[in-house]
């Protein structure tokens, strides 16, 4: 029984020592560079982006980066800024401020949105959680000169007798022999779009068309011309509310925090003597 623990504490080190390596970029005089380090760079940066997502050049960029942070902060030290005057007083600002946010962050995190609360501010702004209309439409994309305007033509004349799942099916065939465009393979099918995605030509044609209905002309764009299909047009309606209550929640937090911090502001200025210097006296 004790050698299966030993074994089992032994595997149970490796594992650790494996992760741990594996978050290890570089080292330098002793010092780790981990891929923590290198999200945090990448965030403060770009707060949308993910360190995992970046390219090979990218990160050895950023590893570049970092190891050069590394030995710039040991020059610093080696030729004494950490006693000069302007950094201790800079330093201490730093801490006052990290001091303040971490207080305000620790205020945030105390509110406190009831689910109710949260459904009563949906059901009272349903007007500002719309999904506006919406197209699901699949186009043929030629090219831009004549003979790309003819043969657009003449596929709309082959289309128009047709209905329902054979018109798709004609459609899907041609778009994926004919078409240009990057949604060829996909039988010309585009993802559902609302107004203001799509250049003004196609839009104004796709929302005016019906369901199962194929342009009746060419439509001229700067990509050349497009034969539209639209599959089905989504009316306008409400977001769900289980959709949206996480962005709710955290509107209302914002809000509780903005009420709460005017609350101690003020209670805090009752409290202590303030002298504002040149201001004027009533």
């Amino acid at each position: 029984m004790n050698k299966i623990i030993k074994v089992s504490v032994v595997a149970a080190t490796m594992m650790v020592t494996n992760l741990v390596a594996s978050d290890l970029l570089a080292t330098v005089d002793g010092k780790n560079i981990t891929k923590q380090d290198a999200q945090a760079f990448v965030k403060a940066t770009a707060p949308n982006a993910s360190y995992d997502q970046l390219t090979a050049e990218q990160k050895q960029m950023i590893t570049d980066r970092l190891v050069e942070r590394v030995l710039f902060i040991e020059a610093a030290k080696k030729e004494g800024i950490e006693s000069k005057p302007e950094y201790k007083e800079n330093l201490e600002k730093i801490k006052d401020e990290l001091m303040v946010s971490l207080w305000m962050k620790e205020q945030l995190d105390n509110a406190i949105v009831s689910e109710s609360e949260a459904k009563e501010f949906y059901e009272a702004n349903k007007d500002k959680f719309q999904m506006p209309e919406r197209v699901e439409a699949r186009h043929i994309l030629l090219k831009s000169d004549e003979a790309g305007m003819k043969r657009a033509k003449e596929i709309i004349a082959e289309l128009q007798s047709l209905k329902g799942d054979a018109l798709k099916s004609k459609f899907d065939e041609i778009a994926k022999k004919e078409s240009t465009g990057p949604s060829k393979d996909n039988g010309g099918k585009l993802p559902p779009f609302t107004k203001g995605q799509m250049l003004p030509e196609f839009e104004a044609v796709a929302f005016a068309l019906k369901d199962g209905e194929v342009s009746k002309e060419p439509v001229k764009t700067q990509y050349g011309y497009h034969i539209i299909l639209v599959d089905k047009k989504i009316a306008a309606a409400p977001v769900p509310y289980e959709q949206v209550k996480d962005k709710i929640s955290k509107t209302l937090k914002q809000k509780q925090f903005q009420v709460k911090l005017a609350e101690v502001a003020k209670e805090l200025k009752s409290k202590s003597k303030i002298n504002i210097v040149g201001a004027e006296t009533k």
